[in-house]
């Protein structure tokens, strides 16, 4: 039965499955930006403890440079800030797409159903017994 969708329920199932892989990434973005967020406030928050006279070094590629305390805190600080937002706006675009997933799933339902047996309780015709 399912190679007898019509073109309409086939497009709509096409669009699900590309939402479901658009939300796995979406998924896969934010739980990668959760982790790296997560580090960083972990490093920010090591840093408070530190004295701010300790050599300390970044990271710069391959290499590791020599840095003072208050752009290590700064850059840092501001990597926790743009992970935030990230985080924050992966967390609104999965919610969109987990929407759109939701109503594009109750069309598809709503066409198939309708599809399967008149909403009107009337004899099995030849179908268009309702309009639009």
């Amino acid at each position: 039965m399912q190679g007898n969708l019509p073109p309409e329920a086939q497009e709509k199932l096409e669009e699900l499955q590309d939402l479901q892989e658009t939300a796995q990434q979406v998924a896969a973005q934010k739980q990668q930006s959760e982790t790296t967020l997560n580090e960083s406030q972990t490093a920010l928050e090591a840093l408070e403890d530190i004295d701010e006279d300790t050599v300390m070094y970044r990271e710069v590629g391959e290499l590791l440079v020599e840095t003072d305390y208050e752009d290590a805190y700064e850059d840092l600080e501001e990597k926790v800030e743009n992970l935030e937002v990230r985080v924050e706006q992966l967390t609104k675009q999965e919610e969109r797409v987990q929407e759109q997933f939701e109503s594009l799933q109750e069309e598809l339902q709503q066409m198939l159903q309708g599809g399967a047996g008149g909403a009107g309780g009337g004899p099995m015709g030849p179908g268009g017994a309702g309009g639009d």
